[in-house]
């Protein structure tokens, strides 16, 4: 029987409810955006609930795949800064459990949520999609809500311009103006009135339109008559009445509309289209270098039996003879005939390329879409587990729970995603980058990144300290620190300064030997450098004896003494020997001459510091010397 750990209990629960919180509200979010591009869509159509119930539910079952990645970023981020804020982290991995082992019942529980993403993605998500798009479309199509305003013309009803000047509460329309435009402009009806009514029919296909004390002009021209003496019908009423047509209503249009689409189709679909396209593209391809033979290099096929013969006969006369010269010495008429027909000749062949380029590139465009939503169908689910693997060690990392810290970092995270994401895309879309290798770059970037934060935490690694970068950066420009030794007031351990001053002398003849043998002002050889191991010259052991002299004497009770010591730089042991360790790394670095040149004027420039070091060394050296003397 598979029993369940309480500790798994424990951090299933602490991130399952978690999960559960940031999911709305990344779902919330994505929706609010979504919403955000179709609101002009949506507003003053007077649109049902059912509508708006219909367009909720389906934008939410294309957002969820999207909503996933991020929710579990920012729960897996939450739940482990959680447990370092309260010390949890650090009791379970002192009880001996590593970070790894906390995180394995998650692992299960993200791969579960990478399996219902891609569920989702293959059978829910294209169904949701057709059905949305297919809402959508109907809802541009459908007419505007009537709403008339105040003090403007409302063109909003075909072949109709009104002018209100005034609503009243009850609906009562006040000094209307009606232009008629549906026979022209010329033939158009305008009607005056004191005041009006206007409704919407049962069915929503007309409107009635009622008016009041009013007139009606109207050009009564026939077509082709001319502009002068045209008669006219005027017209005074008391109540008048009109049906005007204006389809109000709601029509779902054809669902097969989004049949074709590369975002309605799931896998073995998107699969079969591609193949199907390739086919067509690769007959068309053929088709059209036929045509190109033909018409480029065969003429004669594109001529009547007629033409043909003319052009044997010319070719026959032209035979031992220049061409160039014949149609100089052709007639005026003759030479723009000529010029006249190759010239309609190559716009023709022109076009009907420029048309067949066209039709192969936007189907190259339809294979790369549905490629790419192939693709995509994996990489956004895989995401869920990568995006797992930057969180729960990010969290562990900075140790900061609650909804500060942890959702900054994610929505930048998010951001670098996206970004990465959209530019992998739009290559793929252009055809500038392979499809796979576009819509996989953000997961071939941030898949890395996980693996090595997921393997710092679980060694404990310091990586979010700033002193250590700082002090990397610092160490790679050479900024050294100074000394700083103060005069200690309680002294347990006084210094010998007979056997500091033998060794003084010692690492003095050290130095200054090494200064005349090795003479580290002089630009080293390249070739050396890099390739031979014997010509570096080491001062380790010289700067550790010095430090270790200094350290002891720094327990002096003379403060003349400490001052000295204050005077002596801190002389890093391997700033002017090569980089690396390494044989193999140091001949690489030779090879590659731009790096190989960096680091050379690197060593030259710490081997000049060197120098003067050793020398200020060897001056501190003799005036320690003296105050020795004197105190001894």
């Amino acid at each position: 029987m598979l029993r369940i750990k309480k500790l798994d209990r424990f951090v299933i629960r602490s991130f399952g409810l978690l999960f559960m919180a940031t999911f709305f509200i990344c779902l919330f979010i994505f929706m609010m955006q979504f919403l955000w591009r179709y609101v002009d869509d949506l507003v003053g159509k007077g649109l049902e609930m059912t509508v708006l119930a219909q367009f909720f539910f389906y934008s939410i079952l294309t957002l969820i795949p999207v909503s996933l990645p991020l929710a579990v970023l920012l729960a897996s981020l939450i739940t482990f800064g959680n447990f370092g804020e309260r010390f949890e982290l650090l009791a379970m991995k002192a009880a001996g459990i590593s970070l790894f082992e906390i995180m394995r019942p998650l692992m299960v529980m993200v791969l579960c949520l990478c399996c219902l993403s891609f569920y989702f993605q293959n059978y829910v998500t294209p169904k949701a999609t057709a059905k949305l798009y297919t809402l959508l479309i109907s809802i541009r199509q459908k007419s505007p809500e009537l709403d008339i305003p105040e003090g403007v013309f409302y063109d909003e009803i075909d072949g109709i311009n009104i002018y209100v000047k005034t609503k009243e509460k009850s609906g009562l329309l006040k000094d209307v103006i009606i232009y008629e435009l549906s026979e022209g402009f010329d033939n158009a009806r305008i009607i005056i009135a004191d005041s009006a009514r206007l409704t919407v029919t049962a069915d929503k296909q007309h409107l009635f339109l009622h008016l009041f004390d009013g007139e009606l002009f109207e050009n009564l021209r026939a077509q082709g008559s001319s502009t002068e003496s045209v008669p006219y019908r005027r017209e005074t009423f008391v109540s008048k009445h009109a049906l005007i047509e204006f389809d109000g209503g709601f029509n779902m249009v054809d669902e097969s509309i989004m049949d074709q689409q590369s975002g309605s189709k799931n896998m073995a679909v998107l699969k079969h289209s591609i193949d199907s396209m390739s086919g067509l593209n690769d007959s068309i391809g053929v088709m059209n270098y036929n045509f190109a033979m033909d018409r480029t290099f065969d003429v004669q096929k594109n001529l009547s039996r007629e033409d043909s013969v003319k052009i044997e006969e010319a070719v026959e006369l032209a035979v031992g003879h220049d061409v160039d010269s014949i149609f100089q010495y052709s007639t005026l008429k003759k030479k723009q005939s000529i010029l006249n027909l190759a010239r309609r000749d190559i716009e023709s062949m022109t076009s009907e390329l420029g048309f067949k380029e066209y039709e192969v590139k936007n189907n190259d465009q339809q294979i790369r879409r549905h490629q790419i939503e192939w693709y995509q169908k994996m990489t956004l689910s895989i995401s869920c587990l990568v995006f797992f693997f930057i969180g729960a060690p990010l969290g562990g990392i900075i140790r900061k729970g609650g909804l500060g810290m942890p959702v900054v970092i994610s929505v930048l995270i998010f951001i670098v995603y996206y970004i990465i994401n959209t530019i992998g895309a739009k290559m793929a879309t252009e055809g500038q980058w392979e499809v796979w290798s576009g819509i996989w770059l953000s997961t071939i970037i941030l898949a890395p990144i996980g693996a090595f934060l997921t393997y710092k935490s679980n060694n404990d690694s310091v990586i979010m300290n700033a002193d250590l970068y700082v002090n990397w950066i610092k160490r790679v420009l050479g900024i050294r620190p100074t000394r700083h030794l103060p005069l200690k007031e309680v002294v347990i351990d006084v210094p010998n300064y007979e056997e500091c001053l033998e060794r003084l002398n010692s690492v003095s003849t050290e130095l200054s030997n090494y200064l005349t043998d090795f003479k580290p002002q002089r630009a080293p050889n390249y070739i050396k450098l890099w390739f031979d191991p014997q010509a570096e010259s080491e001062i380790t052991s010289s700067i550790d004896e010095l430090e270790s002299i200094i350290e002891e004497l720094s327990n002096s009770e003379y403060q003349e003494i400490i001052n000295v010591l204050n005077k002596y730089p801190i002389i890093p042991p391997r700033a002017h020997t090569r980089p690396f360790e390494i044989g193999w790394l140091n001949n690489l670095f030779g090879v590659l001459v731009p790096l190989g040149l960096f680091f050379y004027f690197r060593i030259w420039i710490f081997r000049v510091r060197l120098s003067r070091d050793i020398k200020k060394v060897l001056e501190a050296n003799k005036e320690l010397e003296i105050y020795i003397e004197r105190n001894k």
